[in-house]
């Protein structure tokens, strides 16, 4: 108990930014709202300069679980800072894309075990998959 207690004085960094820089992917695209409405909802809390914490980030070791998910989220694809890849990385980030979200490996399932709302119902899925393959098709 000591142990858990004594953590609690160990805080992490906060991934939160008031601002959406002008490389964010739904500026620089014609994101239609809808495929808007599901990346944001499934994928910015861990690829984005702004996640939206829930009340338990306060608890270690939550807290450090959530900040490696969101470390290692924004090392793999920010969209925040979209408009700054090279066309390469972009086609590159958006094969994986559709390789993850056809395959069910994103969003994360720690992740919609506890925000139910970035769950992708298969039309969701359709539809994301869908716009993302017709952006690639674009580069």
């Amino acid at each position: 108990m000591v142990g858990f207690v004594g953590i609690q004085f160990f805080s992490t960094s906060r991934n939160q930014s008031d601002t959406i820089p002008k490389t964010d992917f739904m500026l620089v695209n014609d994101v239609p709202k809808q495929v808007e409405n599901i990346i944001k909802t499934s994928c910015y809390d861990c690829h984005s300069n702004n996640t939206d914490y829930p009340w338990y980030n306060k608890v270690q070791p939550v807290a450090w679980f959530l900040e490696d998910h969101v470390t290692h989220g924004k090392e793999e694809l920010n969209f925040n800072e979209w408009a700054d890849y090279s066309n390469r990385r972009k086609n590159s980030k958006l094969k994986s894309i559709i390789s993850q979200i056809e395959n069910g490996e994103m969003p994360l399932w720690s992740y919609t075990l506890i925000h139910r709302e970035a769950k992708l119902s298969e039309d969701k899925r359709k539809t994301v998959l869908d716009w993302v393959s017709k952006l690639k098709d674009s580069l």
